[in-house]
């Protein structure tokens, strides 16, 4: 599974070729700097074990799925399907009708010709939920995090990351010409005092992941934002892992917490729990949103979100601000699959409240082989290894789904207990 499709030497000579002059012999024996670094990349990953490469399911996504390596179904460990929302056949039909409706798609970005009355009563719905005044749709979290910071701060202001933000977040900050402080993971003494390391800056928004998707952390949200009224700043938040489940009405972090209130911004995604096609979201006050139609550049030069993923997530929100049943469904089967797990000896990483629940392994070419023994039998797992995560901190990343019978996750579970036994994990 871990052998490329592609081999490194075949990369090389596509390189060559692509760098060749028109007219120039193909045994040309001259240096490639770019082919040569692209080849020991490759080779340096697949001898540490980190080379990664693509499952093919031949199915929708489900709690059981095909693969195209082996005959019959496995059972998927590793989806972002938490509500099991990701093949419902009610969301499927919303999406076929408002392409009847609405169309394919817009072939344009929101602010030439390409916002729609569906488009307009999503984001009132979005805001609805989540308690806020206004949203702005993104086709995905990721460019929504990529167009916040950059379009609302300027070196005048300060930006007090968590050490374990995901890449998204990261990359969104890299972007902005804030002072850039991070702060060690969820904990209070050091955002405190990076707080006080940017007591000069005009605007000092602290920003974390209400769930950490590697780790299956939640935030402290009610810490932050105490530290945050103490020092004058404000509370960004990424819910793409918890918007939908985490909360008595799946309204995410702020209301676990109890912090609704209290955190500015929230951003999110439509391509997780809520269905798992795509599209992101950035929530909050309203002039705050409209700086953002007017400066966010992922929004202005990308075309607007497909009416079929639009209508599919009205769908969605329908479902879940009325129905909590399979947010609960999630609850229990979470609670069964870290304590069954736990109690054979596995080191179950994250807040036991938290579907993510990382089997930590260490060694990264360990969890490439123990998700391959897992696929053998019948168990769809994936090994996390750098620069995913951290040196030395591999992992398989287990995700519950409401999806999931307790059934399957015990046949999970005893997949996981004959691997680990084998190699050593456990005893």
């Amino acid at each position: 599974c871990r052998e490329s499709r592609l081999p490194p030497r075949r990369i090389v000579a596509l390189l060559a070729r692509a760098r060749r002059p028109a007219g120039r012999r193909a045994f040309s024996t001259a240096p490639n700097p770019l082919a040569e670094k692209v080849h020991q990349d490759i080779v340096d990953m697949q001898d540490a074990g980190t080379f990664k490469t693509e499952r093919v399911i031949t199915t929708p996504q489900r709690a059981n799925i095909e693969v195209n390596t082996r005959k019959g179904a496995v059972l998927n460990m590793c989806a972002n399907n938490y509500l099991g929302l990701s093949a419902h056949p009610e969301l499927i039909q919303a999406a076929k009708d408002a392409m009847d409706t609405h169309g394919l798609g817009l072939s344009s970005v929101r602010f030439i010709c390409g916002t729609q009355d569906m488009h307009v009563e999503l984001e009132k719905k979005i805001s609805e939920f989540h308690k806020k005044e206004d949203t702005i749709l993104y086709p995905s979290c990721f460019d929504a995090n990529a167009g916040f910071f950059e379009a609302v701060l300027t070196k005048e202001d300060a930006i007090i990351s968590d050490a374990l933000n995901h890449a998204s977040i990261i990359d969104g900050i890299r972007l902005c010409k804030a002072q850039r402080l991070r702060f060690d993971h969820m904990c209070m003494k050091s955002l405190e005092e990076k707080l006080i390391e940017a007591k000069d800056a005009r605007i000092k928004m602290i920003a974390t992941d209400g769930v950490f998707s590697m780790d299956g952390d939640i935030a402290p949200l009610k810490e932050i934002c105490d530290l945050a009224d103490s020092h004058g700043a404000y509370v960004f938040v990424d819910e793409c892992h918890a918007t939908g489940f985490i909360g008595k009405t799946g309204r995410g972090t702020p209301e676990l917490c109890g912090v609704e209130d209290r955190v500015l911004v929230i951003n999110s995604t439509l391509g997780k729990a809520l269905g798992g096609a795509t599209g992101g979201y950035t929530t909050g006050p309203s002039e705050l949103i409209s700086l953002l139609r007017n400066k966010s550049r992922p929004y202005l030069f990308s075309n607007t979100l497909a009416p079929a993923v639009v209508g599919a997530s009205l769908k969605v929100f329908e479902m879940i601000s009325e129905d909590t049943s399979l947010r609960d469904k999630l609850e229990s089967n979470t609670r069964f699959f870290r304590e069954t797990l736990g109690q054979y000896g596995f080191d179950v990483a994250g807040d036991p409240a938290c579907p993510i629940a990382p089997v930590m392994l260490g060694d990264a070419r360990l969890a490439a082989d123990f998700a391959d023994e897992m696929l053998e039998l019948g168990v769809y797992v994936i090994g996390f290894s750098y620069p995913v995560v951290p040196k030395g901190k591999a992992r398989i990343r287990t995700q519950i789904s409401a999806a999931h019978s307790e059934e399957q996750l015990q046949h999970a579970i005893d997949a996981f207990v004959e691997v680990g036994r084998k190699k050593g994990v456990i005893s």
